[in-house]
């Protein structure tokens, strides 16, 4: 049985629009589609004091699940007029969500999580259940950007690039592996980018051969060459351009992803007590870029 496209649903707009990108996806990959929605029981009222207790109002359980259910039961029917054929299933989990989540996605292609919009200024709220999902799970989480009312997004892809920040001192196979296919299933390019800087001693040479710096540049871009060459073979009708650019690596990621189709950056796995960690530059590209950023871990 083909795994499904998983995402999260509840009763934010953000979270419809999640799930209609991954109903998008789940037809480019042929594969079903699971709308999940994890209650988190039990609710803790607003306390009074303690002589007050008899006014607490508390939750109505039944009542919450029957809303949920109507929510879950609404986007689906949705989901099905807009991709007939897609098959679509639900479910009402409960526990803390992002364990949950986490289960759901091991048998997974692909877990979708919607983001909120903060303020005037082009920033993202991951939010704890997104962050601690993305730390625990190793499959390809992508979080989706709510969209402006006023241009709502076409069904057709777009065939912009595919932008995917490497690192060309890391393993990028995994990274690589999923920007190339996404971008081979639209149609589209891969745009993948490097952000370098000379080391900070270089700083106190003023009168440095300019011919090192474009040693180095050369150096760099002969590398990510190599990352990209057995990823170009395995896909030639995916054009790729590199990026090769002198500045924080994240400020060129989130430069060039303004256009994209989609973002893809990597994680490590760090199999630590504490859970999953974030790089700066998926940290940084989670909250500032406005195209749907996919997460990769990777060793």
């Amino acid at each position: 049985m083909t795994p499904p496209v998983t995402v999260g649903v509840d009763g934010f707009p953000e979270s419809r629009t999640a799930a209609e990108w991954a109903a998008r996806e789940a037809v480019l990959r042929e594969a079903p589609l699971r709308l999940v929605h994890v209650e988190e029981w039990p609710i803790v009222p607003s306390v009074p004091p303690v002589d007050h207790l008899e006014n607490v109002e508390w939750p109505d359980i039944d009542e919450f699940r029957r809303q949920v259910d109507t929510v879950l039961e609404e986007v689906s029917d949705d989901l099905r007029r807009r991709h007939p054929g897609l098959a679509v299933s639900a479910r009402r989990l409960t526990g803390r969500a992002a364990a949950v989540l986490t289960v759901e996605a091991a048998d997974s292609q692909l877990l979708v999580l919607g983001s909120r919009r903060r303020g005037a200024v082009e920033r993202f709220v991951i939010g704890s259940v997104g962050t601690a999902t993305i730390g625990l799970t190793d499959t390809p989480v992508v979080l989706v950007r709510p969209q402006d009312e006023a241009a709502p997004p076409s069904p057709e892809h777009s065939g912009r690039d595919v932008v995917v920040g490497v690192d060309i001192h890391e393993n990028a196979d995994a990274v690589l592996a999923f920007a190339f296919g996404e971008a081979a299933r639209r149609g589209c390019g891969v745009r993948a980018v490097h952000g370098w800087s000379l080391p900070f001693a270089f700083s106190y040479a003023p009168g440095l051969d300019p011919g090192v710096r474009q040693e180095v540049a050369d150096g760099i871009s002969g590398a990510l060459g190599e990352r990209l060459r057995p990823w170009r073979e395995l896909y030639p009708s995916v054009k790729t351009e590199e990026r090769v650019l002198v500045g924080a690596p994240a400020e060129q990621v989130l430069y060039e992803a303004a256009d994209a189709e989609l973002v893809v950056v990597g994680r490590r796995i760090r199999r630590a007590p504490v859970g999953g960690h974030l790089g700066h530059v998926a940290h940084a590209v989670l909250h500032h870029a406005t195209a749907p950023v996919a997460v990769i871990a990777h060793d």
